[in-house]
């Protein structure tokens, strides 16, 4: 959904009791890239599997936004079993840099957000390119692409970050990127 200016002042009376749901988020407050990108922040996502869109503020005035982080965990949810598990906001940060790095006026297309251990399972058994205990399941990664982005470029930003893991997926049309260990990796 796309935020009105009603909804502005709303989210800025939220941002202030932010930093105890932060806090929860095991002392994810600041992380590194965050620190890099000040003011407010903001993505846009078009979940491919549910047809859902959603443009929100997710950081403003030096706070993760509530409302807005469930609302970015419902459309990342996993869409076979409708499970919602809350997305790392360093991944959040991470794709935001993304964006910014590419210029992207368009939406991120989200191939597949949080996976439940159900799901992974069966994916996992279908293909030997999904980890038994993908990041995934951690609400750390996202397949993703961007439209009017060539996909290699989107690869080599996400690289350029050293935020975690990007695999290339060029048959299947797709990056993933994740906040685990820094690694690289090419799949079909």
């Amino acid at each position: 959904m796309t935020h009105t200016p009603s909804c502005r002042h709303r989210r800025r009376f939220l941002a202030a009791g932010a930093g105890a749901l932060v806090a929860g988020l095991g002392g994810l407050a600041r992380p590194a890239l965050a620190a890099a990108m000040p003011g407010e922040r903001t993505l846009a996502f078009d979940n491919l599997h549910t047809g859902e869109r959603l443009r929100t503020a997710y950081w403003v005035q030096g706070q993760y936004v509530p409302d807005s982080l469930a609302e970015i965990n419902h459309l990342l949810r996993d869409f076979r079993t409708d499970q919602i598990h809350a997305i790392d906001p360093r991944l959040l940060d991470t794709l935001h840099a993304i964006t910014l790095r590419v210029g992207a006026s368009r939406s991120i297309q989200v191939i597949s957000g949080y996976r439940s251990p159900v799901t992974n399972h069966l994916l996992h058994e279908r293909s030997s390119q999904v980890a038994s205990h993908s990041l995934h399941m951690d609400g750390m990664a996202a397949d993703i692409r961007i439209p009017g982005c060539e996909l290699s470029q989107l690869r080599d930003v996400a690289l350029s970050l050293g935020a975690g893991g990007v695999g290339f997926y060029p048959r299947s049309d797709f990056v993933h990127v994740d906040v685990g260990r820094v690694r690289r990796w090419s799949g079909t």
